[in-house]
């Protein structure tokens, strides 16, 4: 049974705009769905998702790095468990190897990584089968172009991916997986 569900996501939307409130309910459905929330741990979609499991009566983990805590950053205060790594590509491992599922929402560099470093493992077979969901269009209009009319990835590594349109949808995806 999937456990726990890394989140990806931009650390830029503040509360009020679309992106965070998309976050947040993503997080409260999968708290109230009964997962454990993991994130990277800071602003924006991260801590939005882990607000909506915590106000659901969730538990957050957040995976933070030492890097960004000495640049200034802080770790939202919607986190149960910190688990802090001392360099971005330890965290990033982290994230997408010990999720028993990934949804990612839009972002921005850093989400990118993770949605690679992902669908990359389960390709390689370096991490075991697993949901992995994109929230929203734009994920697969940017697969799509990578995907080069078949040149560059194979129809079989175009299916270790799901599209979920709505926080509704991916939780019913990963709920169905199971």
């Amino acid at each position: 049974m999937t456990r726990t569900v890394s989140v990806y996501g931009g650390g830029s939307p503040k509360p009020g705009e679309p992106a965070y409130q998309q976050a947040y309910e993503l997080g409260k459905l999968l708290a109230e769905a009964g997962y454990i929330v993991m994130t990277g741990g800071y602003s924006g979609t991260m801590e939005a998702t882990s607000r909506g499991a915590k106000e659901a009566g969730g538990y957050v983990i957040g995976v933070t790095v030492g890097l960004f805590e000495r640049a200034g950053l802080s770790p939202n205060p919607y986190i149960d468990e910190i688990i802090q790594y001392d360099e971005l590509s330890e965290r990033l491992l982290h994230v997408v190897k010990r999720g028993d599922a990934a949804i990612a929402l839009p972002g921005g560099i850093g989400t990118l990584s993770e949605v690679a470093l992902t669908w990359s493992l389960l390709q390689t077979g370096e991490i075991s089968p697993r949901p992995f969901i994109l929230l929203g269009e734009q994920w697969a209009d940017l697969l799509h172009t990578l995907y080069g009319w078949g040149a560059y990835i194979r129809d079989t590594d175009m299916s270790l991916w799901q599209i979920a349109r709505t926080p509704e949808q991916a939780v019913t995806l990963l709920r169905n997986w199971e």
